[in-house]
This record gives C-alpha cells, sequence and structure tokens, in this order.
C-alpha cells in the first residue's frame, strides 16, 4: 500500500492540483504492482509517472534511460525538489561508479538513473540484488525493438534484471510507437500481463503544413515574420545551423544556433537564452529539444525532411505544448527526396567496411585483442576519421551498425565535472604542503571550498577555482596531475566528450561476427521509413491523419486546421468568390480591428457560411490574427 497519496505528492514537490490526462491511471496501475506501458505525446509528463508512485512507497528506484544529458537534467530537477537522485553512465570513473552505487544499497537515494549498457555490469547487477527496489522505470522504451526507428541492443538485457528483482514492476514510457513497437516492447520486458496506457496522439491545437519550397530561406523569413513567438528550426547538419541563425539575424529576426559540437557551456548558455525568451528562435540539429519544457513555442519549422516520421513527430511535437495554436511546418522539395535516398543507400556501408572500422577502433585506442570490456574512452568522430582515412559519413555509420550489433556504445557529448579526492591523511599532507610551496595555495583553497575530499570524491568547479586562485586553467590542471604523480589525491579532468563503450572484448576483426538477416531486417526496415516520410509530404491526405494512421489510430478523423484540410476547406467556394471575399474582410478591417460578428454583419446574411469559411481559411494562413477578440489584417 502507497504511504502518501499521489495527489498530495504531486502537489507537494510539483505544486500541481491536477494529474495530466491519464497519468492517475497509469500512476495506480504501477502501485497495483502491474507491468505498465505508458504512450504519452511530447510533453506528456511521463516522468511524473515513475517519480510519483516511487516517492509515494520505499525503496529506490532505478530509472533506465539512453539519455545522458536527460538523466542529468532530470537528477538536477529532483534534487532542487530536495529528493535524492542520482546518475551513472558512461565515462565516470569505476571507483565513482562504485561508490554511487553503494549510497543506493546504503544511502537515503530514492531514484538512481542508470545508462541500459551500465545496468548490465557485473558490478551493477550485484549491487542492484541488494537494493530495496520498488520500481524499474524503461524510458525511450522503443529503443527495446528492432521495429523502431532507434534500437539499442542493451535494452535487450534490461529483461534480465526482472530475475533479480522478480516482485518489481517494470512502467515502459515512450513518446512514439508503431502498434509493432508496442507489443515488441511488451514481449522483450517479459510483461505478465498487458496493461497499455495511451493517449491519443491528436494535437487539435497544432497546425501540420507541408510547403513545397525551392526558396526554403524566403519562405522560413515569411513564417517567422507572420508567426509571432517563440521557434525552433531543424536543420540536417552542424553548418547549417550556423548559416540560417546567421541568416535570420541580417533580417532582423533574433536567432542562435545550437548543435552538439558545441562545449557544454556554450550549449546550455544558448538553451537558457532560448528558454528565457532573449532569443526568440533556436536553429539546430536534432541534438536540441529532447528534455526541455518549454510550453510557448508557437513554430516548429524543418527545413528538411527527417528520415522517420518518429522522429518528425517528436520535433514537431515541441510547438504548443501551452495547448495554444501553434504551427509544425515542413518546407519539401525534391532535393530532400533525393537527399534521402543518398542517406539510404549510405547508411548501411559493406559488412567488409563495417569490419575495417571496427580493426582501427581497436587500433586507435590501443586495445589489445581480448580486452577492453566495459571501457570509455573519449571519442571525436572527426579525428577518427582523419586519421584513418575514412569518409566521415562511412566511418559514422559503421559505428552505428557495430552499436546495433551490440559490440559498441555511442553516448552523446556531456559535461562531467572534475573530481577529487586525497589519498594521504592530513598529517601526510601537511607535510607535503611544507615541501611544496607552490603546492600550498592551491590545496588550502581546495579544502576552504569542498567538504569531504579526505573521505570521497568531490566535484571541482575548476573556473571558480582558477578564478579564485588568479591563475588560468591549465596552470590549475597541471598543479592537480603534479600532485596526482606524486601520490597526493586523484583527479579526474573535466570532460565533455562524445564516449565510446565497448561492450564486450576486443575481437580480431575477421572474428567479428554480424547477423546479415538482422542487417537486412533494418535496411528494410530504414527504407520503408525514409518512404513513409516522403508520403507525408507528398499525399494530399490530412498530415494529423497520416501521422496518427502510423502511430495506429486507424479511424482518426480529419484535423481541419493543416495545409491538406485547409486547401480543400478553399475549394468550397469558387476562386472568385473567395478573391472577392478576402478583398472585402481586407477593407473592412483596414480602419479598424473588428470581432468575427462584426465582420459577419458587414456582409449579406445569406454569405453567412461562406463567409466563416473564408475567415477560417485566412486565419490560419496568417492573414489574420486575432487578438482580445478581435480580428487584425496582417500586412504581407
Amino acid at each position: 500500500m502507497p504511504h502518501t497519496d499521489p495527489q498530495q505528492i504531486l502537489k507537494q514537490y510539483w505544486g500541481y492540483d491536477q494529474f495530466r490526462p491519464l497519468q492517475a491511471e497509469i500512476i495506480q496501475s504501477v502501485l497495483d504492482g502491474k507491468d505498465t506501458l505508458a504512450l504519452l505525446p511530447t510533453g506528456g509528463g511521463k516522468s511524473i509517472c515513475f517519480q510519483v508512485p516511487a516517492l509515494a512507497q520505499e525503496g529506490i528506484c532505478l530509472v533506465i534511460s539512453p539519455l545522458i544529458a536527460l538523466m542529468k537534467d532530470q537528477v538536477q530537477n529532483l534534487q532542487k525538489r530536495n529528493i535524492p537522485a542520482l546518475a551513472i553512465y558512461s565515462g565516470m570513473h569505476y571507483q565513482e561508479i562504485d561508490r554511487l552505487l553503494d549510497n543506493c544499497v546504503y544511502g537515503n537515494v530514492k531514484f538512481l538513473y542508470l545508462s541500459p549498457e551500465r545496468l548490465t555490469t557485473e558490478l551493477a547487477r550485484e549491487r542492484i540484488r541488494q537494493m530495496p527496489v520498488s520500481l524499474l522505470a524503461i524510458d525511450e522504451a522503443h529503443c527495446i525493438s528492432q521495429w523502431g526507428y532507434d534500437f539499442r541492443p542493451p535494452y535487450l538485457q534490461i529483461a534480465e534484471i526482472r530475475a533479480l528483482l522478480p516482485k518489481v514492476p517494470v512502467l515502459a514510457l515512450t513518446a512514439t510507437a508503431t502498434p509493432e513497437v508496442v507489443n515488441d516492447i511488451q514481449e522483450k520486458l517479459e510483461f505478465k500481463e498487458p496493461a497499455v496506457f495511451c493517449n491519443s496522439f491528436a494535437r487539435s491545437n497544432l497546425a501540420y503544413i507541408v510547403r513545397k519550397e525551392e526558396g526554403k530561406e524566403q519562405k522560413l523569413l515569411e513564417i517567422l515574420t507572420k508567426v509571432p513567438g517563440s521557434g525552433v528550426v531543424y536543420v540536417r547538419n552542424r553548418r547549417r545551423t550556423k548559416e540560417i541563425a546567421q541568416f535570420l539575424r541580417q533580417k532582423g529576426i533574433s536567432a542562435d544556433f545550437y548543435h552538439a559540437g558545441l562545449d557544454m557551456v556554450t550549449r546550455s548558455a544558448k538553451q537558457d537564452a532560448w528558454i528565457a525568451d532573449r532569443t526568440r528562435i533556436m536553429v539546430s540539429t536534432n541534438a536540441f529539444g529532447m528534455g526541455i519544457d518549454k510550453p510557448n513555442v508557437r513554430v516548429v519549422v524543418h527545413m528538411e525532411l527527417p528520415d522517420s516520421l518518429e522522429a518528425y513527430f517528436q520535433e514537431a511535437g515541441r510547438a504548443g505544448r501551452d495547448g495554444q495554436k501553434a504551427f509544425a511546418v515542413m518546407l519539401y522539395n525534391e532535393g530532400d527526396k533525393r537527399s534521402l535516398e543518398r542517406q539510404f543507400t549510405q547508411a548501411f556501408p559493406e559488412l567488409d567496411e563495417v569490419r575495417r572500422v571496427y580493426r582501427a577502433l581497436g587500433s586507435y585506442f590501443q586495445l589489445a585483442v581480448g580486452g577492453g570490456k566495459g571501457q570509455s574512452f573519449d571519442f571525436d568522430i572527426s579525428v577518427f576519421s582523419q586519421h584513418f582515412q575514412f569518409e566521415s559519413i562511412l566511418a559514422y555509420n559503421a559505428l552505428r551498425i557495430l552499436e546495433q550489433e551490440g559490440w559498441i556504445t555511442l553516448s552523446e557529448a556531456v559535461f562531467t565535472p572534475s573530481t577529487l579526492r586525497i589519498n594521504v591523511s592530513k598529517d601526510q599532507l601537511y607535510d607535503y604542503q611544507l615541501r611544496h610551496p607552490q603546492m600550498d595555495k592551491v590545496l588550502k583553497a581546495i579544502l576552504r571550498s569542498y567538504q569531504g575530499a579526505f573521505s570521497d570524491f568531490i566535484y571541482l568547479n575548476e573556473r571558480k577555482l582558477s578564478e579564485f586562485l588568479t591563475i588560468n586553467g591549465q596552470q590549475l590542471r597541471q598543479s592537480l596531475q603534479l600532485m596526482q604523480q606524486d601520490n597526493i589525491l586523484e583527479y579526474l579532468p573535466q570532460n565533455d566528450q562524445p564516449q565510446l563503450t565497448f561492450l564486450t572484448d576486443r575481437l580480431d576483426a575477421d572474428q567479428l561476427n554480424i547477423d546479415v538477416k538482422r542487417y537486412n531486417f533494418r535496411k528494410n526496415r530504414f527504407q520503408e521509413r525514409i518512404q513513409r516520410a516522403v508520403a507525408y509530404c507528398e499525399d494530399d491526405i490530412c498530415r494529423s491523419q497520416q501521422l496518427l494512421h502510423y502511430f495506429g489510430e486507424k479511424d482518426a478523423p480529419a484535423c481541419g486546421v493543416c495545409d491538406v484540410c485547409l486547401e480543400q476547406k478553399k475549394k468550397g467556394l469558387s476562386a472568385d468568390t473567395f478573391a472577392k471575399l478576402q478583398e472585402k474582410i481586407k477593407r473592412v478591417l483596414a480602419h479598424e480591428p473588428l470581432t468575427p460578428q462584426e465582420i459577419l454583419d458587414s456582409f449579406s446574411p445569406k454569405m453567412k457560411t461562406e463567409v466563416i469559411e473564408a475567415l477560417e481559411f485566412l486565419q490560419n494562413e496568417g492573414y489574420l490574427e486575432e487578438k482580445d477578440g478581435k480580428c487584425h489584417w496582417i500586412v504581407r
């Protein structure tokens, strides 16, 4: 039985009086001990569904997620609410992982976030046996299915953990899943009985628009001029983020760019400025937006077609989370189709090429055959590719195949602060300070600023510490590294590089087994997803209906607000009649804004239906804007 009412927990920690749709039912299913699958659209409040029931029970909740940045963000948000939470992910030192797992066994930790490859290590499994686990939450659960668009082999091993936790329920969560993926998730996670909670994927406030344009930049400018408020513009590569942001700034629109290649401090600053509306438009690769809760995004524009409707739906769904009118616009032309076809041919290199890249990895990291399992390394794919004279796109796709086959895993760039622990006694340290006066100042600053360095690893803020000492960061790092060489302390420098982790010991590349049947299955699925994405843009079928049908809602009605629906409405009027109505509406609003009823009153009563259709079309197309109940004509 829960110790606290879920609604009281929601109010106490999050300040909300009511749950969002389906949250209460999902939480109750978990509290009843049932394996549960929750499908909630982007912004639907998935994290609440495991955080509240975990707080309503004794014990610790294990949260599995492949997204390190999202894990860290959720841990920070929980800690701000005085809820004890930790995260373990690639790139962390073995001793730090050991300490954090100990805290989960013996401490008062409520949430432990783990990447799937960390969950299945012997160290983690041994400690999980000792933890009082109350719930196993699987975020981004679609990653467990090869039918999905983002398959991750370590997810397949999650079910093995259930043997260690036989009475612990599983809550699987995802924002996007086709019917095949829904079934696959339950099968792979060994659900005892089906328990699926699915909100409709329909977004009545979000108008999906496809514009077939050759001059995409000018159309983008037109859209952002017509639609006020915050927005995101998605592009395919890092170079384009900078180019488009610069183009918009030159046209007087507040814009910035964002991609995974920027350092953590820069990314955080850009993200914060956009969230606070100091920057209006963020131009980004798909690295931006995951886990960001900004409800007032009015428009999301895609400059190129993504390779799957799952990816498009997630990114487009970041608009209009406040329930107010918003637009998801796809700028499409024949070049997008050719680009995706080219991407398909590149995405599955010959298996001999994949083995060649694997062999190069072993050489690059100087790993002996038979060693390396569980080891993580900083990894810059551009440096790696240049070193071995690979084409970057070939190297990337070969690495993706190695990841999908379960040999390695790649993680996104994420900032990990410096850690430090003093290895000697206080008397020994004092003696060292007397013999090394040049280190005395650094050590005194650390001991004054941070507590517990003699007993445990502490996190260092290198920038603040170097400013306090009036030395540059390089000088500080050199001092810490010298003291490490003298065995006075153990120092792990800060890091914001992507990580590559070997999930198995290194093999001779000729012995590397790649399942050809699985390879061909994924290749066919990739082609199918591309074809569905192209059809979304080219078929004159309600855009919302197409998306909902893809996610299993076969009987969804036409939305009435996408470009296809509006064009069909417009065809209800003759072109001549519509043009006359548009001209008169523009003329009557030239003097002052009017309510819709006042506009209707200026026409003959028998024209009421036609005028309403024309007003709706003009408003959806951005010619009219309604403020305080009155219609304003937008000069274009």
